[in-house]
């Protein structure tokens, strides 16, 4: 595998750009090229390409993309802090890439400023769909949105969790309070509901009220210590199930649940029992975003020259988003229960049972 991996230094970035902005690359044949004329291009949040979930998913795809021939080489700039994130995206636009995929919202002003920039330029953003000051979406014409109604994949794991619970009650926190980490605690939230209400039971959710949209948030994805404070704090209010929503901060929900010895914890992003195998012992489920797939699907379209500005919708339906296996909580999960939750996708799937999120796509 020849992967050129980048951390940019934000100064010689920027000059870089100064003689850059608005110039086209100048193999303009390279979008419909395979092989050795293809390079896919990715740029991740502060989050880091290893952070066992949103970033490492996403770069799992353009690797998938490189072993599968779609592409002949990757090149990755992994951003340590915000101000990294435009210095990042034009150093991308210096290199003679295919596509460029910007990972994650935060990244959305960077990617619209170089986007119109360098016309020519074909770019990917996961999980964010450009809105106007109105909440009006609206469209540019080379960047291709990558979202997800993960509300959908997390009602069922609520509905798992409430099911799982012996204490009757569960918690679900987040790292920053945006839109996308939100969709999965509103499907969380009323996954349980559900439960509540075709079970007779009354689970209670702590951390989040779909309601009044309000819950615990530690404000960013880099505060571990509050991280796990929040997870103890929840732990100590009687949650035996956590489903933290903040990327490379579920390790210390994670820690918190093995430290207590009798919670369990529902992953984001990634299957959790595979990309963070050290927490495996107390990993239920995870809520599953195929940003992978997504993101092979935009190189692969771009690189044989039917690029499209269309956003792709990850949704039960289409298998992009999705309920991991319970692995070693498989006995600990009624079969009943598994049978309710695979006629709960299909009625989610054929519109019977509508989830909703403010959030959602």
């Amino acid at each position: 595998m020849k992967t050129a991996a980048r951390s940019v230094a934000v100064a010689g970035a920027v000059a870089l750009f100064a003689a850059s902005c608005g110039e086209a690359p100048e193999d303009e044949g390279s979008d419909s090229a395979t092989g050795s004329a293809a390079t896919g291009c990715m740029v991740s949040d502060e989050g880091g390409i290893n952070d066992k979930s949103f970033n490492e998913t996403s770069y799992k795809g353009l690797q998938q993309a490189e072993e599968e021939g779609i592409i002949s080489e990757v090149s990755f700039a992994e951003s340590q802090s915000e101000a990294d994130y435009e210095p990042n995206v034009r150093e991308m636009v210096q290199q003679d890439c295919s596509i460029i995929v910007t990972v994650g919202f935060a990244l959305a002003a960077a990617t619209e400023q170089a986007a119109n920039a360098n016309p020519d330029e074909k770019f990917a953003i996961v999980d964010y769909q450009y809105k106007d000051a109105n909440s009006e979406v609206y469209e540019i014409d080379n960047v291709k949105p990558l979202v997800f109604n993960t509300h959908e994949a997390a009602f069922l794991a609520g509905y798992a969790a409430a099911a799982y619970t012996k204490t009757g009650k569960v918690g679900t926190w987040g790292g920053a309070k945006f839109p996308t980490v939100t969709i999965f605690m509103d499907g969380f939230y009323d996954g349980v509901q559900y439960h509540n209400q075709q079970k007779g039971t009354n689970v209670q959710v702590l951390g989040w009220d779909k309601e009044s949209q309000e819950g615990q948030f530690v404000g960013d994805f880099e505060n571990t210590g509050l991280a796990k404070q929040i997870s103890d704090n929840l732990i100590s209010q009687g949650a035996d199930v956590l489903h933290p929503v903040a990327g490379p901060l579920a390790a210390n929900a994670a820690t918190a649940a093995q430290q207590a010895g009798d919670v369990a914890v529902i992953w984001a992003d990634s299957d959790g029992f595979e990309s963070a195998p050290e927490f495996k012992d107390v990993i239920l489920t995870s809520v599953l975003k195929g940003m992978d797939n997504a993101v092979k699907a935009a190189v692969e379209e771009t690189v044989n020259g039917n690029f499209s500005n269309e956003p792709y919708v990850g949704t039960l339906e289409n298998g992009g988003v999705g309920l991991a296996p319970f692995h070693e909580f498989e006995d600990e999960i009624s079969q009943e229960t598994k049978d309710e939750i695979d006629q709960i996708r299909e009625q989610i799937i054929s519109g019977d049972l509508v989830v909703e999120s403010p959030a959602a796509f």
